[in-house]
């Protein structure tokens, strides 16, 4: 891992104005993710997890502090430059998966890529690259009505991909498949994350899978929400699915964190 920093929020605020109310979703949130990192984000539900992601996606404006991504200041960029280095820097997987049903799979993960400025030929190149990583090059040409959920998501993971970003951010992306399939995605992007060395920014409200996953743990408060607590990962790697989750660290760590997190506020 780096010493470089790709992620540093400090006095990171979000208001928003709903009707004639002023909801403060974040305050003075303060985190630093160091480049090649595996960061889970937790808190409770509602907490701004999804809104920090945004931010740092550049998807979003904070209302306060200042984000940096690899020591590029977002506040400072106009809207046009925003939304390129959000092309080019950052791979963003949903919690849906997001795939356009008339599009087939290399369809759907090339239609990022019109956005930016590679040529056809280079946009199917790194659409056919990024769906073999993801296992699915005997799937080029299927449409999401013929895959699976878990496939799906592949696609959506490979979409995130295509555009060889230095920063991966998932919001919840494995909860609408079922367990087996969750596993394996979990080994997926472990092994994706081996080999590309990106820097990974997780949103989950699953305590284990943020164990399993990740090497730190990043815990917010209520909102409005700040950073309360980073909680340092010792599990080692690799990761095996089943004798990692038996490991006593793991164990330890998933009884401080689910006991943190239902603690009364």
């Amino acid at each position: 891992m780096s010493s470089e920093v790709a992620i540093a929020a400090r006095g990171l605020g979000k208001e928003y104005v709903r009707d004639q109310f002023r909801i403060t979703a974040l305050q003075d949130v303060d985190l630093e993710i160091r480049a090649g990192e595996f960061v889970a984000l937790m808190g409770p539900s509602g907490s701004g997890k999804s809104t920090l992601l945004h931010l740092i996606a550049a998807i979003d404006r904070p209302t306060s502090g200042e984000i940096r991504l690899f020591g590029e200041d977002l506040c400072r960029l106009n809207d046009r430059q925003l939304a390129a280095w959000r092309n080019n820097h950052v791979g963003f997987v949903f919690q849906n998966f997001n795939l356009i049903p008339v599009l087939t799979a290399i369809e759907n993960v090339e239609l990022p890529l019109k956005l930016t400025h590679l040529k056809r030929k280079e946009r199917l190149e790194h659409a056919i690259t990024a769906l073999r990583l993801v296992g699915l090059e005997d799937r080029l040409h299927h449409y999401p009505r013929q895959l699976s959920g878990g496939q799906e998501q592949r696609v959506a993971i490979a979409r995130a991909l295509a555009a060889e970003p230095s920063v991966l951010l998932m919001d919840e992306p494995f909860s609408s498949v079922d367990a087996l399939t969750r596993l394996e995605l979990h080994g997926l992007i472990l092994e994706l994350w081996g080999k590309t060395g990106l820097t990974i920014l997780l949103v989950t409200h699953d305590v284990e899978e943020a164990v399993y996953l990740s090497d730190r743990i990043a815990l917010l408060t209520r909102r409005p929400a700040e950073v309360a607590q980073v909680f340092a990962n010792a599990l080692p790697r690799p990761r095996q699915p089943v004798e990692s989750r038996e490991d006593p660290r793991f164990l330890e760590l998933r009884h401080e964190l689910l006991t943190r997190l239902l603690q009364p506020t």
